[in-house]
């Protein structure tokens, strides 16, 4: 297992590469350099306003616990940083970075709490993240005259979005038991099909049990999207030395969550990143430059972070191994 795991995240790797050393040649290496240094010490900027977007997620989460389980914010925000430090640099993205997240914290708090909160806020940010792609995508298609294969992307995005909260809707109004009924078909034990059937009607009745967390809970995913287009707002502020309009500060957030979604199997969405906010600022009529210079500065700050996680995550005598295990 661990070795096609490990052929797949080279090759994803490599290939991200190439195309992020393509778009720089492409573009021009001078003017992304110069772009950099237009930054100068506003990097220190971003990088917090990263930090600042991972407090969101923390909050939300510690949110989602329900008395008398919760988790204290340096807990919540030491596990989310050494979460996604560990998604960004692997090709299985959630799938260890969730897991990280729970093994972080397993000396704090119980592991069904966690897992119940976890789930219940990666609904609830998969749906924000859904609501902002759709709204980016109809102002770009009725905005902005797009290339024949950008449009077919963003009316294939809107089209997945309206997708996904059709089923969500569907979902909670069936309540279908998905997990446990495929979880029964595999070996295991009873009690933990149990455990799968809790999670799923605790996620299910969340909001009507807890309604009053529920608008500190969306307040905290909104902020989350809100720091996102401010990150590329004061970014391109720098760069360009005059403020962007504020929906092509949006749109180039938009794109860059849409990337990340769609590409959260290329470790930190290399080249991807640089390659779709390039076209996107170029239709903007901005030029190629800046939108791949911003993508450039946010690898930067997510390196930071990642620094910042892998000491959190060993300095809590974690291993890639042990995460997966669980």
């Amino acid at each position: 297992m661990r070795r096609p795991l490990t052929a797949v995240g080279l090759l994803t790797t490599a290939a991200g590469v190439a195309l992020f050393v393509w778009i720089v040649r492409a573009v021009g290496s001078r003017e992304v350099l110069d772009g950099f240094r237009q930054i100068g010490w506003g990097l220190a900027i971003v990088v917090i306003l990263g930090g600042l977007r991972f407090a969101t997620r923390a909050m939300a989460w510690m949110l989602c616990f329900e008395p008398p389980y919760g988790l204290s914010f340096r807990d919540a925000f030491g596990a989310v940083v050494a979460g996604d430090a560990l998604g960004n640099i692997t090709p299985l993205g959630p799938i260890v970075g969730e897991p990280t997240k729970a093994a972080f914290v397993r000396s704090r708090v119980a592991l069904g709490p966690t897992l119940t909160a976890l789930a219940i806020e990666n609904v609830l940010y998969t749906l924000s993240v859904a609501a902002m792609i759709a709204v980016g995508m109809m102002a770009l298609l009725f905005r902005f005259k797009l290339p024949g294969e950008l449009r077919e992307i963003s009316e294939v995005a809107i089209a997945g979005v309206a997708l996904i909260f059709a089923t969500s809707l569907w979902l909670v109004w069936k309540q279908p038991a998905i997990l446990s009924r495929a979880a029964a078909l595999l070996p295991g034990s009873s009690a933990r099909l149990e455990r799968i059937r809790a999670l799923e009607q605790q996620v299910y009745t969340f909001a009507s049990r807890r309604g009053t967390a529920m608008v500190p809970l969306l307040g905290c995913e909104l902020a989350f999207h809100v720091l996102g287009v401010l990150e590329a707002h004061v970014t391109l502020w720098m760069m360009q030395g005059f403020p962007p309009a504020l929906l092509t500060s949006f749109l180039v957030e938009t794109v860059n969550r849409l990337i990340t979604v769609a590409f959260k199997f290329v470790p930190m969405q290399v080249g991807v990143n640089e390659a779709g906010s390039a076209l996107l600022t170029q239709v903007l009529g901005l030029g190629a430059a800046p939108g791949a210079t911003l993508a450039v500065v946010r690898k930067v700050r997510t390196l930071c972070w990642i620094a910042v996680g892998m000491v959190l995550f060993f300095k809590r005598g974690l291993s890639a191994r042990s995460v997966l295990a669980r």
